[in-house]
């Protein structure tokens, strides 16, 4: 079978033309890194927009690590398609798409003066980046080695040599969008450049340049890209295709790309224009209160809940009505409360929609277990900030909220201990407790019975930064679901939960 390539596509009915069109585009972007999340998202997107005309070029590729070649990039005249599988509006979406947005992939190591020639191309105005969440770290070193070791220092490089090709030109400042998942990630690497720079001895204009002139932007993304798919699958969609691909990449529907930026960043990187997943705002905390409160709070207020139901994958768990109905009432009725201004109930409703699409992905398997991994520090980052802040807005108790978190304290009850490692019981079989703080459930379960062990727990601040008995009528409801779920079992106190549309009651001594 015959390697996707220009001439490939090129003789293909009705794509030669637009095709070579897109190949021609000037080299705008210039992206550290090839990694699938790249590729599924920040590269997807470039290429959504070149197709609406709306950006108008592409990337050129900096390969910074030793590890692996460009041989399939270079086989394939860096063209990859990307298979978009998943469900949207409740409908099933299967879609190829052959990405054309990266014109040459140059490795930092043997390439390093092509990558510094970039620099002096007057079209460039974008830096993309995601050397993974240890790459953003200042390593103090010459900035002129071929090549510096560290990102920060190859892009200080990189900078200083545009600085110098364009003598300062204003005009010729860079939009900075690291994708690194970390917190504040474009302040952060603003800081690390300016102290290179600093310990480099470059002189004082560079640096004001450098501050005033380039955008270094705080964004936040999300989107899940597993890669290359089995090679089964790969070999059925390849003989769909009619080509072969090394490069081909499995995509969810869903995609977003939040970058903290003005008029200025929109108006040279414009890809808010053609695809709705991306967003260029002032501030992009409220986005990332979204994804943190209802995406991530949701899976960890309902991982433990699902995983002693019996339900092994996510997809499993939202094919099982009783508790998908939980998980569409835990997002809708009570985190989507939570979420701050200056966003509405009904947005982020219509995230919470589009989070229980991507959780009803059938080509995504994601496994409850390995969502409970550090369950509490999980729990306390993510819901007990959700948890406060429906108790300052609604002013009740959070029904699910309560039920969810008794199946947290159930779900670290171990019963046995090997090698210093934890386990917990499901039916007949054993599951190994990985958190940090499972020692320390481990000898509450041992010294208290359910109600004492719910009221030391929730008063434990080391844990939570806060006494959370002191919400009122959170610790009575948690110790009714708890007691319930050791009475009757977890899914009867969940049918039960649904049943009563879940009214506290209070047990009779």
């Amino acid at each position: 079978m015959e390697y996707l390539s220009h001439q490939m596509m090129s003789a293909q009915n009705g794509q030669s033309i637009a095709h070579q069109e897109r190949s021609a585009l000037p080299e705008k972007v210039l992206q550290f890194g090839t990694g699938v999340l790249l590729r599924g998202l920040p590269d997807f997107l470039i290429e959504a927009a070149n197709r609406q005309g709306i950006f108008q070029g592409r990337i050129v590729v900096v390969k910074s690590t030793s590890s692996g070649d460009t041989a399939a990039f270079d086989q394939q005249d860096n063209l990859y398609t990307v298979c978009i599988r998943g469900i949207q509006d409740a409908e099933q979406v299967e879609q190829n798409l052959v990405c054309s947005a990266i014109s040459r992939v140059l490795t930092a190591s043997t390439q390093w003066d092509e990558v510094l020639a970039c620099a002096k191309n007057p079209e460039l105005s974008v830096v993309i980046s995601n050397t993974t969440e240890v790459g953003i770290k200042l390593v103090k070193e010459d900035i002129h080695q071929s090549p510096p070791s560290s990102f920060p220092a190859k892009l200080l490089a990189f900078l200083y040599a545009r600085y110098q090709a364009f003598e300062g030109d204003p005009e010729k400042g860079l939009i900075i969008t690291p994708t690194e998942l970390i917190p504040d990630n474009g302040d952060k690497l603003e800081r690390i450049l300016l102290e290179l720079a600093h310990l480099n001895n470059l002189e004082a204009e560079f640096i004001d340049w450098m501050e005033q002139h380039n955008h270094c932007c705080n964004t936040l993304v999300d989107r899940i890209v597993p890669g290359a798919p089995a090679p089964a699958v790969k070999a059925g969609i390849e003989a769909q295709l009619g080509y072969q691909d090394d490069l081909l990449i499995m995509s969810e529907v869903y995609a977003l790309w939040a970058i903290e930026g003005d008029e200025a960043v929109k108006a040279k990187f414009p890809l808010h224009l053609a695809h709705e997943g991306v967003i260029i705002a002032p501030d992009i905390n409220p986005y990332r209160e979204l994804k943190l409160r209802i995406l991530n709070g949701g899976h960890t207020f309902s991982c433990g809940l699902a995983y002693l139901c019996g339900l092994n994958s996510v997809v499993e768990g939202m094919n099982q009505e009783l508790f998908a109905n939980f998980l569409e009432h835990l997002l809708f009725d009570e985190i989507a409360h939570t979420i701050p201004a200056p966003l509405t109930l009904a947005e982020a409703h219509d995230f919470a929609k589009k989070v229980l699409d991507r959780f009803r992905n059938p080509f995504i398997e994601h496994k409850w277990l390995s969502i409970t991994m550090q369950y509490s520090s999980k729990m306390q980052m993510r819901n007990v900030p959700t948890l406060l802040r429906h108790y300052d807005t609604v002013g009740t108790v959070p029904e699910h909220m309560a039920l969810g978190f008794a199946a947290y304290l159930l779900f670290m009850r171990a019963t046995k201990t090997e090698e210093g490692r934890f386990y917990g019981r499901r039916d007949a079989e054993d599951y190994l407790i990985q958190d940090d703080q499972a020692a320390y459930f481990y000898t509450m379960w041992q010294n208290f019975a359910s109600r004492a062990l719910v009221s030391a727990v929730l008063k434990n601040e080391d844990l939570w930064g806060c006494d959370l008995s002191q919400l009122p009528g959170f610790e009575e409801k948690v110790a009714f679901h708890l007691e319930s779920m050791q009475d009757q079992g977890v899914c009867s106190t969940l049918v039960l939960g649904q049943k009563q549309m879940f009214i506290f009651i209070e047990p009779q001594d």
